[in-house]
C-alpha cells in the first residue's frame, strides 16, 4: 500500500529552498533537468513575478514518488513580508523540512519558522544546506542547532554508532531505557520520537550538488509515521487562489473520510456544491471524481470558504501569529474610481487575508495592512497585471495594539424600550504574544448558559479596540463573570450591544498600555564597525549583544521597534559598503517607545467614537437614557464581582462604587407611582394622546415620533431592506418575489405619507452592484434613493442625518442596532421596524377615527344648496306678515 506524507519546506530566505525542490524532484523522477533560481526555469516558480526576483512569494505543491511512499511536497516563502502565506500552509503538512543555511548558521527568521512548527505542532526534519561552501563548519552549526533551537537536533549521517544513540537516549526516557537494555534504539521508537517532536534528525550537505539530499529522502521515508485518519470527513482550508481563466479554487486538505465531486460542503452561514476536484503539480493539475484522507487538492465551486475554515469535523485554526504591522494607503490614479477598484481588491484579499482591505468612509481612501515593502512591489504587480491598473503606495504607518496593566471589571448595560441585558466581564492582563484570551466564569444561576456563550460569541466577532489610540487589544484575558437576561424582553442584539459596552467601560477604566511591532534582528558587519551600528541602534531605542566574532566580522543581534528601523537596511549596506547584512523578523509587540507622541499625533477620543459606545443605556419611567462609563456602575442591577469577592476576603478593590441590587418592580406599582407624581398636575389629554399605563408605556417609542416642532421640516429616513426583513408580512413574499415586498412596503409608506404630510426617503442597498451609481427617483408622494457602489443604506442614511440634523427634524426607521446608536448619537429620533407599523396603522386609525367624528357631525340643509339671492328672498318671505 502507497504511503501518502504532505511534506512542506520552510527556511529563511536565500538557504536554498527552492533548489533543495528541484533536488527532490530531479531524484525522484519527477523532473528530468534540474532548475535554479538564477536561470529562472525552477519547477515551482510558477509565476513570472518570482522569476523575476528570484524569491518564492505564494506556496505551490508538487507530487512525485520514490519507492512505495508518495509525497506531497509544498514549497513555501521565505521572505518574512510572505510570512502568512508560509503559516497558513502548515495547517496541512504532516512533516516539515527546515532547511538552515550551512554559511549563515540559524538566523533570525528561522528562530521564528521554528516557533511556529512548535505552535502547530509539526514534527521536523532539519537539512543544512550549502556545506560546499568555504569557511563552513559542521561543529559549529550542530551546537548552534542545538542552542538555539533544541537538544533534540541530531545527525542521523552516521546510524547506528554508539554516538548517535547516545544522544537519542539523551532525548527521552523511554528512549534511555531501551538503549540501557538493548544497546540500541529500535526504529519505531525513533519514528515515535520523532513524530512527538523529542526527535529533530538533522541531514547535512548541498542541495546544488546533490549531496546529502538521498539521505534525507531515505530518512523521512524510513522516520515517518502517516497519520490515522477518521473515516468522518473533515478537511482544513489553506488557501484559496484563481487559476488562468479566474476560477476561484480552494485549497484543502482532506483530514477525514473522503470528498466527491457534488458534494455538499457547508460551514455556518454558507453552503456550496463541490465542482471539481484538482490534485496539482505545479502549474499542471488532474481532475479526480474522489479524494481520500491525508490528501492535499483544489475544488471549484466553493465562493464563500475562506482560509483558516474548518469543513465536516475539522475545526477552525487559531488567528495566524505573524500579522502585518504597517498600514499603507492606495494611491489610485486620477481615473479611476475607488468603489470600483474595491470589490476587485476584494479577490486578492480573498487570496491574502491578512492584506484586510479597508474603505475608510471619512478619509475616501482605501487602506491595506502590509508586512513590509517587497510586498507592496509585488502586489503593485499583482494589481497591473490582473486589472490593469498602476497603483502606488503612501509612506504607511504603524499599526499600534494595545493592552491593559491591572485587573478591572467592565460593566455593560443595554435597556432601551422592550429590550434587556446587563454584562459583567473581568479584563486582566495577560502574557506578552498571547492574543485575545476569552473564558466564562459565570453562574448559570445568575445567567443561563445559552446566554452565556452567546456573549462570548459576540466578544470573539470583532476586533475590539483600546481607549487610547483606537487600536486593536491584544495580550489580554477577558471573563465573562456575571450578568442578567428579562424573561420576556431579552433578545439577542440586546447582549451584543451589553458585551461590546463592558469592553469599553472597562478599558476605559483600566491602565491602558499602547504596544508597538518590534524587529528581532541580526545584524553581520565589519569589525571596525560595530561601535557605528551599537551607536544607531541605541538611538533606535533598541538593544543589541554581540552574538561572535572573528578577526573581520562580527554579528550582533538584539531587537528594536519597526518604526524606528524600518529603513535601516539601507543605511548598512550604504555605511559597509555593500559588507554590511541585516536580517530582520517580527518579534511581537512590546511596549511603545514613545507613547504620549503616538497618543497626540493620533488623537483619538473614545468617548466621541460612537460606532463603540463606552457607556450604558437604562430604562426609567418609559424612556431610555444613556448613562456615562464612569458613572454606570452606580446603575448596575447587579453588584460587583470584583468588589463581592473582594468583600468576602477582606479587601478592597479600586475603581468600583458601591452597588445596590435593584429590585423587579411589578408594572402595578409603576403605575401607582406615575399616577401619583407624573400625572398628578395633568389637564385632559388629547384623544390619541390619553393617559396609559406603565404596560402601555413600555411598548412606547424611547423617542417622540414626529412631535411639532416650530419651523422644522419633517422627514423621514427608511432603511427599505431592513424594514422589508423585519416585517413578517413582507419578509414571506421576500422568498418569491423581492420587488413584490418592495412595492408593498412604498405603497403603504405612501400612504402615510398622504396622513403624515412629511418628506419620506427610502433607501436601499446597491453598494453590491458593481459600477452602479447614486439612483434617486420619486414614487408617487414620496422618494427612494438606490446607493452607489460599496455604499450601504447605513451609510447613506447616517451621511444625511449627519448634514441635515440642524436644518431638519430627522426621524430614522431601522432595526439594525449598530445602526440605532450611531443615529441616536447624531440626535436624530429612532423608529424601530415595529414601531413603525405601529406608528403607520395607528395614524391610519386616527385619520378613520376623524373622518367617523366628521361624517356623525354632518347634517344636509337645503339652504346650503341655496345661492344668496334666493336666500334673500326666503329671508323678506319669513319677515313679511
Amino acid at each position: 500500500m502507497m504511503k501518502n506524507l504532505v511534506i512542506g519546506i520552510l527556511a529563511h530566505v536565500d538557504a536554498g529552498k527552492t533548489t533543495l525542490s528541484e533536488s527532490m524532484l530531479y531524484l525522484s523522477g519527477k523532473i528530468g533537468k534540474l532548475g535554479r533560481v538564477d536561470t529562472k526555469d525552477a519547477y515551482l516558480d510558477t509565476y513570472e513575478l518570482e522569476r523575476a526576483r528570484g524569491i518564492t512569494i505564494f506556496a505551490k505543491q508538487a507530487i512525485f514518488e520514490m519507492g512505495e511512499t508518495q509525497f506531497t511536497l509544498l514549497d513555501t516563502p521565505g521572505h518574512v513580508d510572505f510570512s502568512a502565506e508560509m503559516e497558513r500552509t502548515l495547517q496541512a503538512l504532516d512533516y516539515a523540512i527546515l532547511v538552515v543555511s550551512g554559511s549563515d548558521g540559524v538566523q533570525g527568521h528561522t528562530q521564528t519558522l521554528w516557533r511556529l512548527l512548535h505552535k502547530y505542532r509539526i514534527p521536523v526534519f532539519i537539512f543544512v544546506n550549502k556545506m560546499d561552501q568555504m569557511g563552513t563548519n559542521p561543529e559549529k552549526v550542530r551546537e548552534e542547532l542545538k542552542k538555539q533551537l533544541a537538544e533534540g537536533c541530531i545527525e542521523f549521517g552516521e546510524i547506528g554508532t554508539d554516538e548517535f544513540y547516545d544522544q537519542l537516549a539523551m532525548c527521552d526516557e523511554a528512549l534511555l531505557e531501551e538503549y540501557l537494555e538493548t544497546g540500541h534504539v529500535a526504529s519505531a521508537q525513533i519514528q515515535k520520537a520523532i513524530q512527538e517532536r523529542k526527535v529533530f534528525p538533522c541531514f547535512f550537505g548541498s542541495a546544488l550538488k546533490l549531496e546529502g539530499v538521498e539521505q534525507l529522502l531515505q530518512g523521512i521515508i524510513h522516520y515517518s509515521i502517516v497519520p490515522d485518519y477518521p473515516k468522518e470527513f473533515g478537511a482544513k482550508i489553506f488557501k484559496i487562489t484563481r487559476d488562468e481563466q479566474g476560477n476561484r479554487l480552494t485549497h484543502l486538505k482532506i483530514t477525514g473520510g473522503k470528498l466527491k465531486v457534488k458534494d455538499i460542503l457547508m460551514n455556518g452561514d454558507w453552503q456550496e456544491k463541490v465542482n471539481q476536484i484538482r490534485v496539482y503539480s505545479g502549474q499542471k493539475f488532474e481532475s479526480v471524481n474522489e479524494i481520500g484522507a491525508g490528501n492535499v487538492c483544489a475544488v471549484t465551486g466553493l465562493s464563500q470558504a475562506r482560509p483558516g475554515e474548518g469543513l465536516g469535523i475539522e475545526e477552525a485554526s487559531d488567528t495566524p501569529v505573524l500579522t502585518p504591522v504597517l498600514s499603507y494607503r492606495i494611491i489610485l490614479p486620477l481615473d479611476c474610481d475607488p468603489r470600483v477598484m474595491i470589490p476587485k481588491l476584494r479577490q486578492i484579499e480573498e487570496e491574502e487575508p491578512e492584506l484586510h482591505v479597508v474603505w475608510d468612509e471619512q478619509l475616501q481612501e482605501i487602506q491595506v495592512q502590509i508586512m513590509g515593502e517587497v510586498q507592496i512591489e509585488i502586489l503593485q504587480s499583482l494589481i497591473q497585471d490582473r486589472f490593469g491598473v498602476e497603483v502606488a503606495f503612501d509612506e504607511g504607518r504603524i499599526l499600534y495594539k494595545e493592552t491593559i496593566a491591572n485587573r478591572v471589571e467592565g460593566v455593560g448595560h443595554f435597556e432601551p424600550l422592550r429590550h434587556y441585558a446587563e454584562v459583567h466581564l473581568v479584563l486582566e492582563p495577560g502574557e506578552p504574544g498571547s492574543g485575545l484570551q476569552l473564558g466564562a466564569e459565570c453562574s448559570e444561576d445568575n445567567l443561563s448558559k445559552s446566554w452565556q456563550r452567546l456573549v462570548l460569541t459576540h466578544l470573539a466577532e470583532k476586533e475590539h479596540i483600546g481607549v487610547l489610540t483606537g487600536s486593536e487589544i491584544t495580550d489580554m484575558k477577558i471573563t465573562l463573570v456575571a450578568g442578567r437576561a428579562h424573561t420576556k424582553h431579552t433578545e439577542g442584539g440586546d447582549f451584543r450591544e451589553a458585551t461590546y459596552r463592558a469592553v469599553r467601560q472597562g478599558l476605559m477604566e483600566a491602565e491602558s498600555i499602547l504596544l508597538e511591532p518590534y524587529y528581532a534582528f541580526q545584524l553581520e558587519l565589519p569589525v571596525k564597525m560595530v561601535g557605528r551600528a551599537m551607536t544607531d541602534i541605541e538611538k533606535m531605542r533598541g538593544t543589541c549583544a554581540i552574538a561572535q566574532t572573528n578577526d573581520e566580522m562580527t554579528v550582533l543581534v538584539g531587537s528594536a521597534p519597526v518604526i524606528t528601523m524600518k529603513n535601516y537596511q539601507k543605511e548598512v549596506v550604504a555605511y559597509t559598503k555593500g559588507l554590511g547584512r541585516l536580517f530582520c523578523s517580527l518579534k511581537g509587540y512590546e511596549p511603545c517607545h514613545n507613547e504620549s507622541e503616538v497618543i497626540t499625533s493620533i488623537g483619538y477620543d473614545p468617548e466621541k467614537d460612537f460606532g463603540n459606545p463606552t457607556g450604558s443605556v437604562f430604562c426609567a419611567h418609559g424612556t431610555g437614557y444613556l448613562v456615562a462609563w464612569d458613572e454606570v456602575k452606580s446603575h448596575m442591577h447587579l453588584e460587583s464581582y470584583l468588589q463581592k469577592r473582594a468583600d468576602s476576603e477582606g479587601e478592597t478593590v479600586q475603581n468600583y462604587t458601591s452597588y445596590t441590587e435593584e429590585k423587579w418592580i411589578s408594572l402595578d406599582e409603576i403605575d401607582k407611582i406615575i399616577n401619583s407624581t407624573f400625572y398628578a398636575n395633568q389637564g385632559k389629554k388629547s384623544a390619541w394622546r390619553k393617559r396609559r399605563t406603565a404596560r402601555d408605556s413600555h411598548y412606547e417609542s424611547t423617542t417622540p415620533v414626529f412631535r411639532e416642532m416650530e419651523s422644522k421640516e419633517e422627514y423621514l429616513l427608511v432603511d427599505g431592506y431592513n424594514i422589508i426583513h423585519a416585517w413578517p408580512e413582507l419578509k414571506e413574499l421576500v422568498e418569491d418575489h423581492m420587488e413584490g415586498a418592495r412595492i408593498k412596503l412604498l405603497d403603504s409608506l405612501s400612504n402615510y405619507q398622504g396622513i403624515r404630510k412629511c418628506q419620506i426617503i427610502v433607501v436601499f442597498d446597491a453598494h453590491l452592484v458593481q459600477g452602479h451609481r447614486e439612483e434617486a427617483i420619486d414614487y408617487q408622494n414620496i422618494h427612494l434613493v438606490f446607493t452607489k457602489e460599496a455604499q450601504t443604506a447605513d451609510q447613506y442614511i447616517e451621511r444625511f442625518a449627519h448634514d441635515n440634523r440642524k436644518r431638519y427634524q430627522i426621524t430614522v426607521a431601522t432595526s439594525d442596532g449598530l445602526e440605532q446608536i450611531i443615529i441616536r448619537g447624531a440626535g436624530c429620533s429612532l423608529l424601530s421596524a415595529r414601531e413603525l407599523k405601529l406608528e403607520i396603522e395607528g395614524a391610519k386609525e386616527r385619520m378613520m377615527q376623524d373622518f367617523q367624528e366628521a361624517k356623525r357631525g354632518e347634517r344636509n340643509y337645503l339652504s346650503d344648496a341655496l345661492s344668496p339671492e334666493v336666500k334673500e328672498q326666503l329671508e323678506q318671505v319669513k319677515k313679511s306678515p
